[in-house]
């Protein structure tokens, strides 16, 4: 039974991520220690007029965030339907705890995929940014944080 508990936390949060996985491209302030380093696309297209996007950046980034939703939406459903197989797995009284923790490792697995696509697509985008634009964009982050 011990063993158990933290698989149903798991198989928990497993359910809940499909959704959060649309809403991570753009993590709070603060809930993130890596996002003081990146910016989301949205921040990027909001200001871009601020950073002086050119087009040609600005279509380089519509284009990566159009790919990437589409892999989101693939991983989406692939996270959903292996989370339902760990849930059915859970609802037995008597749990194979082998057949559960194998289902663990795909939901785990698909997770990873998901933070590593979300990573690649800050990690581009930072890339097509220039100096002195990632330069001001930190800044017009942190007063739109602050509201100053």
């Amino acid at each position: 039974m011990s063993r158990a508990w933290p698989m149903i936390v798991i198989a928990l949060l497993a359910l809940l991520a499909p959704g959060a996985a649309a809403r991570a491209q753009s993590p709070p302030p603060g809930a993130d220690p890596l996002a003081p380093y990146l910016f989301p696309p949205d921040l990027v297209m909001r200001h871009g007029p601020d950073i002086g996007l050119d087009d040609r950046q600005r279509a380089a980034i519509k284009d990566a965030v159009i790919k990437m939703q589409a892999r989101f939406l693939d991983l989406q459903w692939d996270l959903q339907a292996e989370s339902e197989k760990m849930a059915r797995l859970l609802q037995a009284s008597a749990i194979d705890e082998a057949a559960v923790l194998a289902q663990a490792d795909k939901v785990m697995g698909l997770e990873r995929d998901v933070k590593r696509a979300q990573l690649s697509l800050l990690v581009r985008i930072k890339n097509l940014l220039t100096d002195a634009q990632r330069g001001k964009l930190g800044e017009l982050r942190r007063r739109d944080e602050t509201g100053r």
